[in-house]
């Protein structure tokens, strides 16, 4: 397999703790680079992990590395910079969620991707992980017939995090998450931004639709982000969704929830990783129960980098994360903050 020179831009808490443990180890990658921008913290990444390549600037990594691709892991509200940065390089991207802070962004680095001709991954942990693949190929292949209406939450036991007091799991951790990225109003923190993102990038893997319409309530946290999310979105194709976020589950019961009914014109799906559950019913009285292990919802945070790395070196992949999940995601988190801010409902422009 030809090896090659992968970016970390951005070695924070969670570059650190998946995705640069992932490349490291990854039998394509020959070396991996990274940018951090204050030397104590870049000195400590690259001697806990033993790398050679650290950088302070994002500009002169790329103008200095033969870089095949780069990992956007920095704050929230720089990843459409970075990706963008990385793109015009002609690099192929990894980038964190939220797959930019804004329609316009989210769209810009789509766009350029395409211009380019390089592919855009996003971490979404549970689109790698095969129930999802199988959900996503029983509606792909019409199982359910056209798409109608949808209910979708997702909840986590991240209250601390978005409380700006920290997050208690990642105590001893290389770094810890900074309350600047989650617990801030005006830098894209809150449980949309966050969280609720990926349970969009499940469902994005599932339906083929663009949104167009959002209305949301939210509930905050005392540092001002939401905790709490209730939305109504439209699509395209004149069909429905009652949208839920919570970052509130109980520490003593942990985990996360994943939850989302399809419906169509010809039947349901059932989708919940929290009982690893992927089932199909039909008007005409077929059905389709996926076995499951019952692991089978756990979150996958080491299979996006490597799937990644695969890609950098040449190698054909399925990308279960693409630019327009990540950007249909953004759309609907972009509509939903507006709407939460003004009152009514809020459009999202063709």
């Amino acid at each position: 397999m030809k090896q090659v020179e992968i970016g970390v831009i951005g070695a924070g808490w969670w570059a650190c703790a998946a995705h640069i443990p992932t490349l490291v180890a990854h039998e394509a990658v020959k070396s991996v680079a990274v940018v951090r921008p204050d030397q104590e913290g870049l000195d400590k990444v690259l001697s806990h992990f033993k790398l050679e390549h650290g950088y302070l600037d994002a500009k002169q990594m790329l103008a200095e590395r033969p870089l095949a691709g780069a990992v956007i892991a920095s704050p929230h509200v720089l990843h459409a910079e970075h990706a963008l940065l990385a793109i015009n390089a002609g690099l192929h991207v990894m980038v964190e969620k939220p797959f930019g802070t804004s329609i316009a962004e989210a769209r810009s680095i789509a766009d350029a991707a395409k211009a380019k001709g390089v592919s855009v991954m996003m971490p979404y942990g549970w689109n790698y992980r095969p129930m999802t693949e199988a959900a996503h190929r029983l509606i792909r292949d019409g199982y359910i017939g056209e798409v109608r209406h949808v209910v979708a939450q997702m909840a986590s036991a991240l209250a601390d995090l978005f409380a700006g007091e920290g997050l208690v799991e990642a105590k001893g951790a290389l770094f810890e998450p900074p309350a600047s990225t989650w617990a801030d109003p005006k830098r894209a923190g809150g449980y949309g931004w966050g969280q609720l993102t990926h349970g969009l990038g499940a469902l994005f893997r599932l339906i083929d639709l663009d949104p167009v319409e959002v209305y949301a309530k939210m509930g905050n946290s005392d540092a001002g982000v939401d905790y709490y999310d209730a939305a109504v979105v439209s699509f395209a194709n004149g069909a429905t969704m009652s949208l839920s976020g919570s970052g509130t589950i109980p520490k003593v019961r942990g985990g996360y929830q994943i939850d989302i009914r399809i419906f169509g014109t010809e039947g349901m799906l059932v989708y919940d990783i929290e009982r690893a559950r992927v089932e199909a019913y039909r008007h005409d009285g077929k059905s389709h129960i996926e076995q499951l292990p019952t692991d089978a919802g756990d979150y996958d945070s080491a299979s996006p980098a490597a799937l990644f790395a695969s890609l950098c070196a040449g190698e054909s992949i399925i990308n279960p994360a693409n630019a327009t999940v990540g950007r249909r995601a953004t759309e609907v988190l972009d509509g939903m903050y507006r709407s939460a801010r003004s009152g009514r409902p809020e459009e999202i422009a063709p």
